[in-house]
């Protein structure tokens, strides 16, 4: 996978500020743990039961607290070129490819930003870390970043870091976006934090994954995006990315068990299967997991 060498990357799509909560802050948000986000918390959350909105601080919704990152800047991140020579400009690069996607599938869609950061940030949906992963704030609309988290989680899943599957957990973030847009993510919550392989926190995540894999099908199949050469090896390595984030995958090397009950973004199997069925999916349409039992293919 690379990025069109004079392709533009949108300014509007990267939040640069120095540190808090981003642009269109304000409270009752909540962040969304999804792609390969919050694996640390959510290993903690299921070895020891506690509820993983505990561990990241959320509050509710005065988005108030201190900042203490460092800001990421993507100022000089303008094209294509500038993602090939400079990992941090790869953020931008995604956050301008899915956002355009999601402008040819949303009528009056409104971007997401996304807020690379190191150490701890501040937002509307609480104060959040490195520990955190990535992370959409629907208080916010913005997705949060550690730059230096994929790669070592990636590793700690016994998978490998790439721009492909870099790409995969963005996207995947960018879903929580889209069903916020739609409505879908506050039905959701409004149930609850239920948990269970067939669970309304389960089926939003993998509807988001579903909305990933037709993302990143629109991407390698559009001669004007700003990412190009989408290969069979990409797709294997994104395959490989959604098999490490399954939570029977994560409990396994986490406490050598798997308890169902206790899921909340589904199993290896089920997170390939709807990243595949987006990858091969007409229409947005077949990513509908909440109007089937049939979530594992």
């Amino acid at each position: 996978m690379d990025f069109k060498n004079d392709a533009q990357i949108d300014s509007d799509s990267i939040d640069n500020s120095a540190g808090g909560p981003g642009r269109g802050g304000g409270g009752g948000g909540r962040i969304v743990l999804g792609g390969g986000a919050g694996i640390v918390v959510l290993i903690l959350a299921l070895v020891f039961g506690v509820n993983p909105g505990d561990i990241l601080g959320t509050d509710s919704g005065t988005g108030t607290q201190t900042s203490q990152s460092t800001a990421v800047s993507t100022s000089s991140c303008r094209t294509g070129a500038d993602a090939n020579r400079d990992p941090n400009c790869r953020w931008a690069a995604y956050a301008t490819s899915v956002n355009q996607y999601w402008g040819t599938q949303i009528d009056g869609y409104t971007k997401a930003r996304i807020k690379p950061f190191s150490g701890q940030i501040s937002t509307a949906c609480g104060t959040a870390d490195s520990q955190t992963g990535p992370f959409y704030c629907s208080g916010d609309k913005v997705v949060y970043l550690d730059t230096g988290f994929l790669s070592q989680l990636f590793t700690e899943l016994g998978t490998k870091s790439s721009t492909a599957a870099e790409a995969y957990v963005i996207a995947h973030e960018y879903g929580h976006h889209a069903q916020d847009l739609l409505g879908t993510l506050a039905k959701a919550h409004a149930s609850g934090n239920q948990t269970g392989a067939h669970s309304p926190s389960v089926r939003l995540e993998l509807q988001a994954d579903c909305y990933a894999g037709a993302y990143l099908k629109w991407a390698s199949d559009n001669p004007d995006d700003l990412i190009e050469n989408v290969t069979s090896a990409d797709i294997a390595k994104i395959v490989d990315a959604a098999k490490a984030v399954g939570d029977d995958h994560i409990q396994e090397q986490s406490s050598g068990r798997v308890n169902q009950d206790a899921w909340t973004h589904g199993s290896s199997k089920m997170r390939v299967y709807w990243t595949q069925r987006g990858f091969n999916a007409s229409s947005l349409a077949s990513c509908d997991t909440f109007s089937t039992n049939s979530l594992d293919g």
